[in-house]
């Protein structure tokens, strides 16, 4: 298979897979060739509406409208046409919720972000009597405002003839995969209602042992079984493109961004591990074809499925700040001036100063799901600067990674030998190093850090026979760089109990009322 400047190949010769990545922040297409290399891509932001405290939203119609100028973006860069293109893979922001009417294909509401907070007192209230493992048996997820279903609830419950009209069957419920998927499939004229596996193992509604809707789960979060969509696994041909510039080629594969790293990473094996640094942070361990309770603060989700094999589970440690941590040091703070300036000024001092940052602003996530909790700076004295904050900031990020990876091992018994390591962030040098020193193992960065693209690219290819099989995908995967651990241990020991008790301060900020 050729690269696409390879003379001796005509343009028709040229196969690709397109990957649609909605994210968080923006929405994005990358063409890739049969080596997993990147031909081209195209990118666009969207608005982040947040209307109040806590609370974010994203604008559905925006989003769609983007996905589509992205996709012409990045054919058009890569000079080819949909003749090319011999599947299309998506991969995209996990349980962010939305709601549309089947009829008009309209959102009733905004899209409800993963990052919301406003179905706390709603969690609580369902947990009352048992607390906040009351679905995790069979969810692998605690009660918590990150995840689908209680976003759900909350839109029948607060937006007015919503619960009547989705009892009807006019509405279709959707993670960012589902929207895609309908609107790429022919939306109100015959498009697809699915997810797959891993995006509805996020909803807090599938039972991650059936591998489908939970009735109980459902009567008791007071969702109607008609929104929802088919759970399908994560590669197989879901519908062809109707219209656009992919008109007829086949939507092959859905994965939430996470999973799709992992995809992308080429962890196949039990044990392996990747992290991805973006927004937030998310490591994903496969644990292989058995679902591990986790009983360390981790979530049991699906890994993912391909076609009719068996389903693979992960270990997830969520971070809810990391890169939104640097973000905030620029926009609000105006500390920085851009996000690549925080390991400049990171490294103008050697340490931190002895101050430790908590970033827990919408709360701390694993392995604590502490949804009172509140960011904090400890250990200041006036001999800190804005650089040893700087520094803070980067060690804040690799100390949450040290928790997550100590839980997993709690977990499941195995030890993490190296992370394979990928997302913006990963381009800050001083935090890999940071990172590899608090963990004491090598950290692993990849050629395509676009790791989530690749791995949705990846399953599509695998559904439509593109790659004949995993161990094609794995002859592809390159490092680019490695960081080794170069910490004094009892240093890392002292420091390590320091940042401990530093988010032990962040809890109980706020009060039940509150």
């Amino acid at each position: 298979m050729s690269s696409t400047h390879d003379p001796s190949f005509s343009a028709e010769q040229r196969e690709y897979i397109a990957a649609i990545d909605q994210g968080t922040t923006s929405s994005r297409c990358i063409v890739f060739d049969h080596d997993g290399r990147i031909v081209s891509v195209d990118q666009k932001e969207h608005e982040q509406i947040f209307p109040r405290p806590g609370w974010v939203e994203h604008d559905a119609a925006e989003i769609w409208a983007n996905v589509q100028e992205v996709v012409a973006g990045a054919l058009e860069k890569a000079e080819i046409t949909k003749d090319h293109v011999r599947a299309i893979g998506i991969t995209n922001q996990r349980e962010t919720t939305l709601l549309w009417d089947r009829h008009t294909g309209e959102p009733v509401h905004n899209a409800i972000v993963w990052q919301d907070t406003r179905t706390d007192a709603l969690c609580r209230e369902l947990g009352r009597n048992v607390g906040q493992d009351r679905f995790r048996r069979e969810t692998g997820l605690p009660l918590s405002a990150y995840f689908a279903g209680p976003k759900i609830r909350w839109l029948l419950d607060n937006v007015e003839g919503l619960r009547e009209r989705a009892e009807r069957g006019d509405l279709l419920f959707g993670t960012m995969d589902s929207w895609v998927i309908w609107n790429l499939t022919g939306g109100v004229d015959g498009g697809q209602h699915v997810t797959d596996v891993t995006n509805a193992s996020r909803t807090m509604l599938m039972n991650l042992r059936t591998m489908d809707w939970d009735e109980r789960i459902l009567s008791s979060m007071q969702v109607p079984a008609a929104v929802l969509p088919q759970i399908r696994s994560s590669a197989e041909v879901y519908g062809h493109a109707k219209g656009g510039p992919l008109d007829g080629v086949p939507v092959a594969s859905a994965l939430g961004d996470q999973q799709a790293a992992l995809f992308g990473q080429t962890c196949y094996d039990v044990g392996e591990a990747k992290s991805t640094y973006g927004t937030g942070t998310f490591l994903l361990m496969n644990t292989g074809t058995e679902a591990v309770n986790s009983y360390a603060g981790l979530l049991t989700t699906v890994g993912y499925r391909i076609g009719d094999q068996p389903t693979v589970y992960a270990l997830e440690g969520s971070i809810a700040i990391t890169g939104a941590l640097v973000q905030w040091m620029r926009d609000q703070m105006g500390i920085i001036n851009s996000a690549a300036e925080i390991e400049t000024l990171a490294r103008t001092v050697e340490d931190n100063g002895g101050a430790y940052f908590v970033p827990a602003f919408s709360g701390l996530f694993a392995p604590y799901w502490r949804s009172d909790a509140r960011g904090i700076i400890a250990g200041l004295t006036r001999y800190v600067t804005k650089a040893h904050i700087a520094r803070a900031v980067l060690e804040a990020t690799a100390w949450q990674t040290r928790e997550i990876v100590d839980a997993m091992k709690k977990d499941s018994g195995v030890e993490v030998t190296s992370l394979r390591v990928d997302g913006g962030m990963t381009s800050n040098n001083l935090l890999m190093q940071n990172i590899s020193d608090f963990l004491d193992a090598p950290v692993v960065r990849p050629m395509v850090s676009e790791t989530t693209c690749l791995g949705a690219a990846y399953a599509a290819g695998l559904a439509v026979g593109f790659w004949s099989d995993i161990s094609e995908l794995r002859a592809n995967w390159r490092r680019a760089a490695e960081w080794t651990p170069q910490m004094d241990a009892a240093q890392r020991d002292r420091e390590y109990k320091l940042w401990l008790k530093a988010v032990q301060r962040t809890m109980g900020w706020l009060d039940e009322e509150d």
